[in-house]
C-alpha cells in the first residue's frame, strides 16, 4: 500500500482506520527525516496491515501541534484514533516495526 500524504483535510479519515496507523512527521530540510523516510516507504509497501502516512510539518503545522510534535523526525502510532506510541528521532526499520506491535 502506498504512503498517504496526511493533511488537515484527511486526518479524521486516517484516524478512523481499522488498522494501526503509522504517522511520520518530517520536514524536507531535516537530515534524520531523510534517513527514516525510505524505511517508512518500505514498511508501507511490505505491510498492508498498517495504514502509513507522512506529515510535512512545514505544510501542516496544525497537525504537528495537535500531535505534540516538538522535534523531528517523530513517529506516531495510532490505534482506534488514539496515540499508542510516539517516538522522537531516527530509528531502524526493525525498531519502527517494533513500535507497530
Amino acid at each position: 500500500m502506498a504512503v498517504i500524504n496526511v493533511t488537515n483535510d484527511n486526518i479524521e479519515e486516517i484516524k478512523k482506520s481499522d488498522k494501526k496507523v503509522l504517522l511520520d512527521f518530517f520536514a524536507t530540510w531535516c537530515g534524520p527525516c531523510q534517513m527514516v523516510s525510505p524505511l517508512v516507504d518500505e514498511i508501507a509497501e511490505e505491510h498492508p496491515e498498517f495504514t502509513v502516512g507522512k506529515i510535512d510539518i512545514d505544510e501542516e503545522q496544525d497537525l504537528a501541534e495537535e500531535f505534540g510534535v516538538m522535534s523531528i523526525p517523530t513517529l506516531v502510532v495510532l490505534k482506534d484514533g488514539e496515540i499508542v506510541t510516539k517516538h522522537v528521532g531516527a530509528l531502524s526499520k526493525a525498531r519502527i516495526l517494533e513500535l507497530l506491535q
